[in-house]
């Protein structure tokens, strides 16, 4: 024990050193670090500078990192390539799949269980990184955003109409993008509130949803639709998917079917926005994508196409 440590205080009950730093009457013990505590410190210190020499570490040191924006180490180690590389292994695993897939019909994909399980694989990827954040991780949808499930289609279930729809979007930018646009017949002052209200029953009449309606209030909402809105949802309101025009008296509604909310339809007018896809994603990877949506449940034989619109 050195001169110095006799002659400093010593807790009566530990029997430390204090550091002779004292507060409100407590005083600092000078109590010595755990020597296995040291030892780990110790040992970091030491794997720090091995690793500092064979890893990158260092941000960009003049003369030092080269061309680099930090230092390389010995190892030349690079996470960046490592999943570049593991990338285009990925490709390459793909390659004879994509290749596969390339002009064939959906027929062909069901009927080949290699090509259908490496679409839905495929697919699912492609649905999960692109498209899960709106119609939803199973793509059940929600308000505004279609259920991918179901058989209801506002721009045609087949295989084709769905990569169609995929490629070019819906209102988007692109140039062949599928383009519909319902008036905001409240904003726009086009209609009254009375009108649109009137309206609004008639078409919850048209699926078995008016509730206690007059016949007055029913003739007078008929009369208005006929005005404006059997041109594009047609005189008994099974739509039209030319005009990407919904069916009116089915039981799906994309954005809610209670009075308020058809009220609120026909006054604002909705104009939802897909993405066009068409180069995003490369053409093997949107045919991939369309299969999946297609093998969900939902998807029409190509000379379904014709039977009649649906969707809301």
């Amino acid at each position: 024990m050195s001169e110095h440590d006799q002659e400093r205080e010593r807790d009566a009950h530990s029997g430390t050193a204090t550091t002779g730093h004292e507060w409100d009457g407590i005083k600092e013990l000078d109590t010595p670090l755990p020597r296995w505590w040291l030892w780990v410190f110790y040992a970091s210190i030491a794997w720090s500078v091995v690793y500092m020499i064979f890893m990158p570490a260092w941000p960009a040191l003049p003369g030092l990192a080269g061309e680099t924006d930090h230092t390389r180490g010995l190892r030349d180690h690079s996470e960046r390539a490592n999943v570049a590389q593991a990338i285009e292994e990925l490709h390459a695993s793909r390659a004879s799949g994509f290749a596969a897939l390339e002009g064939a019909s959906i027929d062909q994909i069901e009927n080949d269980p290699q090509l259908l399980g490496f679409v839905r694989a495929a697919g699912e990827a492609a649905f999960g990184d692109n498209c899960a954040t709106c119609h939803g991780s199973g793509a059940q949808g929600a308000i505004g955003y279609p259920n991918l499930n179901d058989d209801v289609w506002l721009w045609g279930g087949t295989y084709e109409d769905i990569r169609t729809t995929l490629r070019y979007g819906i209102r988007s930018e692109h140039p062949d993008t599928r383009f519909s646009q319902m008036p905001s017949f409240g904003r726009d002052e086009l209609l009254t509130g009375s009108e649109i209200a009137d309206v609004a029953d008639y078409v919850l009449s048209m699926s078995g949803r008016a509730g206690d309606v007059s016949a007055e209030a029913l003739a007078r909402g008929q009369e208005t639709y006929d005005i404006q809105c059997a041109s594009c949802h047609m005189p008994d309101g099974t739509g039209d998917r030319m005009q990407g025009a919904p069916n009116l008296v089915d039981q799906d509604w994309l954005y809610g079917s209670s009075r308020e909310q058809v009220i609120n339809i026909i006054h604002r007018g909705p104009y939802g926005v897909m993405p066009a896809w068409e180069g995003r994603l490369n053409d093997a990877t949107i045919d991939a994508l369309a299969a999946y949506v297609y093998l969900l449940g939902g998807g029409e034989e190509a000379e379904g196409a014709a039977n009649g619109p649906t969707g809301r």
